[in-house]
């Protein structure tokens, strides 16, 4: 599946948040990425609810954790002004807390006003593997709107294995660049085995270079570790803003302690019930929603290069593909000073990038036709270097080791031979023409996995937790709309939110409806009307 990760916005005026260029946004899928959230069951038939839900932990905090959940941080200044950074450690096994600890990177901003404070608000922008101190120091913590920072203390955690807690390591910069090139849509054995090498190659890089953390990097215990943190911090409910995957890691918190949650806003939510292959092929035709979206914006612009006015969505997308299918055989050049080339895998990112936020598409259709028309990949290949956090020198961030770390752990492999792709290739190519064959073998990637995965699809109720706003956002490509209606269906006290339009998440994308009735609910802690939609 592809990385689900809210949208990094730079800081706006006026204390509101407006929609802009998306910098690092994102899922992944396999050596397009790396399967995103979580990854299910290998059966094909498990598109219904999982039976089981999400047990909550007992009330009261076993005596061998209580060193972790009285400790004292050492706050200290870092980065921009008003930012102050800690240290927290928690146990690296919940069920053997004598084992060892993992040591946890923490970043807050302390409430601006004078009022009343609210508390702390902890925010997750996705992934896994998305960075949320790098979110709140680059956006959250001065883009969020100022009556929100002025009554809490914005809060980021770095989850297990991700950027500065601990991050799980695998490939070197060269090994990633060769594993994002891979032919993702093998036409022979030859090709297929090639990429099976690729994903095995990534796998035991991280089983080699990660032994210590790849066990423990679950949702559930990045849950476990936000509570250690809300207590602390000296909150006695944990207040919090999750998007994309960041949905999933809130609502398990809610699920494992219903009692201990506070204002909750679940953005561009997922399902934890249903199974990696089904999530894949849902959220495969996800893409396809927003490249249905894209292509009819496309042909009224004069600058499209993949048709013009009165071409049908279908013809947009033949004429992608057949550029796909040139880049395949004949890579163009990329203006990179490493040499690289723009094939048909990098390309295809590229554009998937964009369908994240619709204020992409205008530099979409730049690098298209640059690329179909001047021979000149740099612009597709900018937009895939966004979304797999490359920066010019060539070095990753870990976000996609990360990813597949948490994804691998907490769900069964969608797939795990060759063989069963090829047999659900005609499902995923109908979810999306344009999209599905490479995102098929993309859910491959978890099959050769070293660490076997610790959960299964389940049900996430949360009995006893206070309202939950769940938002979903009707066009959304990432997280589908479905996920958001599902996920509200299951939460107990949830109030599900809607944004009729396009983009991967809704708060802070330029809907006063949909800001309103978020900030009413952070501030005073009354959630919007359950079915309240916005448009």
């Amino acid at each position: 599946m592809h990385i689900r990760r809210t949208p990094r916005r730079p800081r706006t005026t006026a204390g509101t948040m407006a929609r802009t260029r998306t910098t690092a946004t994102v899922l992944a899928a396999a050596a397009l990425l790396v399967s995103a959230c979580s990854s299910g069951s290998s059966s094909s038939a498990a598109s219904s609810p999982a039976e089981a839900a999400l047990a909550a932990l007992p009330r009261s905090t076993p005596s061998a954790l209580e060193p972790y959940y009285t400790q004292k941080l050492s706050w200290r200044s870092c980065g921009a002004p008003g930012f102050q950074c800690a240290t927290m450690k928690a146990p690296l096994d919940y069920d053997k807390p004598e084992s060892g600890d993992v040591r946890l990177a923490v970043v807050r901003v302390r409430a601006t006003g004078k009022d009343e404070r609210l508390g702390s608000l902890l925010v997750n922008p996705g992934g896994p593997g998305g960075s949320a101190i790098a979110y709140l120091q680059q956006y959250a913590g001065l883009g969020y709107p100022v009556e929100v920072r002025a009554r809490y203390d914005m809060v980021a955690m770095d989850p297990r294995g991700v950027a500065r807690s601990e991050p799980v390591e695998c490939l070197n910069g060269p090994q990633m660049d060769a594993f994002t090139q891979a032919d993702i849509t093998p036409d022979d054995r030859e090709e297929t085995d090639a990429l099976v090498g690729q994903y095995r190659a990534f796998a035991e890089a991280c089983g080699a270079h990660s032994a210590r953390i790849l066990r423990h990097v679950s949702t559930v215990d990045a849950a476990r570790d936000m509570d250690v943190l809300r207590a602390v911090l000296g909150d006695r409910k944990l207040n919090y803003v999750g998007a994309s995957y960041g949905t999933f890691l809130g609502a398990t918190y809610a699920g494992l302690f219903p009692e201990r949650s506070g204002r909750l806003v679940l953005d561009g939510a997922m399902d934890p019930s249903l199974s990696a292959r089904r999530l894949n092929l849902e959220q495969t035709a996800g893409f396809e929603t927003a490249f249905q979206a894209f292509a009819k914006d496309c042909v009224r612009q004069s600058d499209c290069p993949l048709g013009g006015k009165g071409d049908t969505p279908a013809q947009v997308a033949d004429h992608l593909k057949a550029f796909f299918t040139k880049l395949d055989a004949h890579p163009v050049p990329g203006s990179d000073a490493h040499g690289r080339k723009l094939g048909e895998a990098l390309a295809t990112t590229g554009v998937i990038a964009a369908m994240y936020d619709e204020a992409e598409w205008p530099q979409l259709r730049d690098a298209l036709n640059s690329a179909m028309k001047r021979n000149d990949g740099a612009g597709l290949l900018a937009l895939a270097d966004s979304y797999y956090e490359r920066d010019a020198d060539g070095h990753f961030t870990n976000l996609m080791a990360a990813n597949a770390a948490v994804n691998c752990l907490d769900l069964p492999p969608a797939f795990t031979t060759p063989e069963q792709v090829e047999q659900s290739l005609p499902a995923f190519e109908k979810a999306s023409p344009v999209f599905g064959k490479g995102l098929a073998w993309a859910s491959l990637n978890c099959a050769y996995w070293p660490v076997k995965p610790t959960a299964e699809p389940h049900r996430i109720e949360a009995k006893g937790a206070a309202p939950i706003v769940v938002v979903g956002t009707t066009r959304d490509p990432a997280t589908p709309y479905r996920w958001a209606q599902s996920l509200a269906r299951q939460l107990s006290s949830a109030h599900l939110l809607t944004y009729v339009g396009d983009g991967h998440t809704a708060y802070g994308r330029g809907s006063v409806c949909i800001d309103t009735a978020i900030d009413t609910y952070l501030l005073k802690g009354t959630p919007p009307a359950n079915g309240k939609r916005c448009a």
